[in-house]
Formats: structure tokens, sequence, C-alpha cells
């Protein structure tokens, strides 16, 4: 674990990110850019709702040229929220949307080298490989100087170059350097308006790596500002507490200027979800006060012991959820019961009120993990806006599951239907991967690539899978970024243009541009073929 990272300040537009300012909240359109007022339109609508940042895809030099119409429509409505291009596979479109946006997110994998050789690079073959990306670069970096044009480099797991997977593998190592490498070429060009982000659709990817960004960063004396977010984190309740698990993990320890919650559906259902995340944190975030650096000095002896079991709690059970169901008896998972009072000799607590994650681990520094009795987490929640215990569960409980830490969880929520928190409990371990009791649905949130309703394939491929316990199964809009993004999925079902789609099985496809009518049919027989089949 790390103390507060200490990020600098960089101005996107007029809006100031990073330092003592607020957690800046940022979403993305999913209309066509050649669509100008559907894009203008729904960028408003995210205005409105609260998003001080709005991203637009830009697959190709039209579509970034079309941002100067829809930031031209958008200033004659008075509204001058900075925009920001994404960008994939064409780096002559970065440039072209650089003189026209206030920022611009480019992928590593846009500027290396299309290897198609097996063959481990040299240390001079692999030098000779950054100055080319550095040559690549440079034009970009010129424009952006020249009309104050922000960088985001967003670093994707799943997507590494071949380069970067010969050295350090499919790793946060690997995506940290990934990006690196593009910070000190901007840092070496005297280029300093530079955000970073390492993006994952598994939670404990996405922290292990932002961590480790920050120590990398630190000593090497940068001090970018860093993007959050957990990419194609589903729809729902799951996506909700998927996305806040994650970035609340991050932002407990200080680590995050800006944050996207990635949600299937409109974006502007994303706005309301991050306002709560950043609810807890912007507060101290004044000039002239800082985030408390969160002390766990002893989370890795707690995550490598081994407790005795009790009652069903610790040992080789699963991690479980305790849930009252009468004056005598808590009911720990489906059909089993234990006391109440659970004996205190037999179990350790950390006990908290009110979504306090800092408490919880200040707590678990105070017990001695060389005894092998259980660790029971619990959190009393006096809330009754659902929204609001979604997010501070998954913060609080999930900062130190994402670490190993926990043999049982014991949310408390008298204001919220026992049912639900009962069923949060266990969205909350599976999206933190502490135990796996259903199927995992990844999902992105859609842009302007995307070209069929994967709102509505999600539900039709959830109701198909859904009883398929363990299995990953991830809904791309698109074949941009579907099959990188998706890389920790068993299965995939990717766009592949309009009214076609290829079908994935872990990063190889399997069908290419099938019609999308037989799209799901064919998933689940791809499914069954594949012996991941269980008939319900």
């Amino acid at each position: 674990m790390i103390s507060a990272y200490k990020s600098g300040i960089i101005q996107i537009g007029d809006l100031p990110l990073g330092g003592h300012y607020p957690i800046r909240v940022q979403s993305m359109t999913n209309t066509n850019t050649n669509d100008i007022e559907a894009t203008v339109a729904q960028t408003i609508r995210l205005a409105e709702a609260g998003c001080e940042m709005v991203r637009i895809t830009a697959q190709g030099i039209t579509e970034a040229q079309n941002l100067a119409l829809i930031r031209k429509n958008l200033h004659v409505r008075g509204i001058k929220i900075p925009l920001i291009a994404d960008i994939h596979f064409n780096p002559h479109a970065a440039e072209v949307a650089a003189a026209i946006v206030e920022k611009v997110r480019i992928n590593p994998g846009n500027y290396t080298d299309k290897r198609e050789s097996k063959h481990t690079l040299s240390a001079r073959e692999y030098d000779e490989e950054l100055e080319r990306i550095a040559q690549r670069l440079r034009p970009l970096l010129r424009i952006c100087s020249y009309n104050g044009t922000a960088i985001r480099i967003g670093t994707n797991h799943g997507s590494l170059s071949s380069r970067i997977m010969d050295r350090y593998g499919d790793t946060p190592e690997g995506m940290v350097e990934s990006a690196l490498e593009f910070g000190r070429i901007c840092r070496d060009e005297g280029f300093s308006k530079v955000v970073f982000s390492m993006k994952s659709s598994n939670v404990r990817v996405m922290v292990q790596s932002t961590r480790l960004l920050a120590q990398k960063m630190e000593s090497e004396g940068m001090n970018f500002p860093i993007h959050l977010g957990v990419t194609e984190a589903g729809d729902g309740e799951d996506g909700i507490i998927k996305s806040a698990a994650g970035i609340g993990t991050l932002l407990e320890e200080g680590i995050g200027d800006t944050i996207r919650v990635s949600l299937t559906g409109a974006p502007e259902i994303e706005i309301p979800v991050a306002l709560a995340i950043t609810a807890r944190y912007n507060s101290s975030r004044n000039p002239g006060l800082t985030l408390e650096p969160v002390s766990a000095t002893q989370a890795e002896a707690w995550q490598n012991r081994q407790t005795t079991a009790a009652t069903g709690i610790g040992g080789n059970y699963p991690v479980g959820v305790l849930a009252k169901i009468n004056d005598s008896k808590f009911l720990v998972d489906e059909n089993l019961s234990v006391p109440d009072p659970l004996p205190a000799h037999a179990f350790r607590f950390v006990d908290t009120v009110e979504g306090n994650a800092a408490g919880m681990r200040n707590q678990l520094e105070k017990l001695d993990p060389a005894k092998r009795r259980p660790l029971v987490l619990k959190n009393t929640y006096l809330t009754t806006d659902l929204l609001r215990f979604h997010v501070d569960s998954a913060i609080d409980f999930g900062s130190l599951l994402i670490d190993g830490i926990g043999d049982c969880i014991w949310p408390v929520a008298p204001g919220i239907d026992s049912k639900t928190v009962y069923h949060t409990a266990f969205a909350l371990l599976q999206a933190t991967r502490a135990r796996i009791t259903r199927t995992e649905f990844i999902s992105c949130p859609s842009c302007g690539r995307t070209l069929f309703d994967i709102e509505k394939t999600l539900q039709q491929v959830k109701t198909e899978t859904h009883h398929l316990k363990g299995l990953k199964i991830a809904v791309m809009g698109c074949i941009v970024n579907g099959p990188g993004e998706m890389a920790d999925a068993d299965y995939g079902y990717v766009g592949a243009g309009a009214g076609k789609v290829s079908l994935y099985k872990g990063k190889n496809v399997m069908y290419k541009n099938i019609p999308e009518t037989e799209a799901i049919p064919m998933l689940v027989q791809l499914i069954k073929d594949s012996g991941d089949w269980v008939e319900v």
C-alpha cells in the first residue's frame, strides 16, 4: 500500500484538474459522431446532469473534423464543457482532434509497431522501437502544446503491445510500463498536460495497476493526474457496485483526480453514480487540505493468513455473508445458520458505522493477524437511499476484499429491504473476485462505434446464460476495443459492423461477421460445444 499520491494540476480548457481540486466527473457519448445534433443533444444532457468533461469517439479523420461542428453548436447554446476526443487506431485523427478539443485520449497501442514476428526483441531493438514511437508521438505533442490541449494516455488490460507482452506479460507491471514509456517521451519533450489511466474489467487488476502507476510515477519524479474507471463494468446494480469498489478503493488511498463510471445504457445514468462516489471525497480536497493516507501495514499479513473454521466461516469455506433471519439466528449463505450473538471468542470483528473504509482498515491494524480466528467485517448503514447504500458498501467492504482481507461480510442497513442487502453483499463478493456465485457479464457502455442495441442484446444474453455460474461473458459494442477490453472474458459477443457480430472464446475469434439475428443461438452453441454449458 502507498501513502496518498500528490498529483500536479493541469488545465482541461478552463477546468483545473488534479491537486486540491475536486475529483472531476466525466462520461462518453454513445451517439454517432457524424450525427452532429444527436451528439450535441446528448452532451447537453450530460452537462445538465453534472458531467464536467465529455468524451466523443473520433475513430477517423471525418469524425475528428466533426468535433469542430459539435463544439461550435455547444458554444452557441452556451455549453462550454471540455470535450475529449477518443482515438483508436488512427494517430492522424488524434492530430486533427487536438487542434479542436480540450483533451485527446490515446492508447499506447496506437503508436507501437504492429510486429508479426514472435521473436523477443533485443535491448537494442527494444530501444529502437521506443524511438520510433517517440517520432510518431512528437507531431501530436507539438499540436497539443500549440493549442493547450491535454492528453490522456489510457492503457487497457488485454490490449498491450507484443513488445510489452514479451517483456512483462499481461500484467499490471506491463500496463504501467506501457503508459510510462509515453509519459517519459512527454516529459523529455517538455509536455506536461498528461493524464494517465489503467483500465480493466477486473477490479483487482485495475486497482493493482493504478497503485503501481502512482508508486512508479513518484519514484520517477512524475506527478501527472490519474483518471479512474472500471472498464466495461456492466449494467444496473452489478455495474454500480463493481465501479464503486474499484474507484472507491483508490480514492480512499488518495489516488485519483477524475472518474468515469462505465455503465451499459444511456450515459446520463452514469452521472448520479459518479457523483455519489465523489461526494465522499471532494470535501477533503479543498485548498490547504489533503486526504489522509490509508494506513495498512498489516494488510499483507491478513491476506496471506490461514484461519480456522468456526460455524461455517473461515478456514476453507468461501467468503461468507451474514444476514439476520430472526431474533436468535443469522443466515450464512443460503442454508447455514449461526447463533445471534456470534460467539465473540470464536471470531475477530471489524465493526464500523456509516461508510467508513478507513475506519475498518485502521481497526484491522489493531488486531493481531497471527491469531487464527475468522475475520468478520461489519458495517452499519443508516441511509434509506439505495444508491448511497450500494456505493458506500461497495467501497467500505470492497477496499478490503480486493486485498483478500475478510472471511465474512456483514452489511447492516435497517432502512433497506433485507433481501436487497443480502443480494448486494453477494454482488460485492462477485465484483471484487472474493467469491464467484453467478455468471459475470462484462459489457461496454457503448459509444458512436456501436451499431446494435447493446442494452437489449445484453439482456437477451443474460436470459440465455445467467445460470452458468463462474463463466465470464462479454457483450461489446465494436471490434475497435472490444477484444482488448474483454480480455478477461471466457466468451465474447462483439459488434463487427452493421448487422454483423463476431463471437470469441477467450481471445480467439471463433465466428467472424455472422448475422446479428443468429449470434445469440450460436453463442449458446459455442458454449455447449466447449463443454461449459450446464442445463438449468
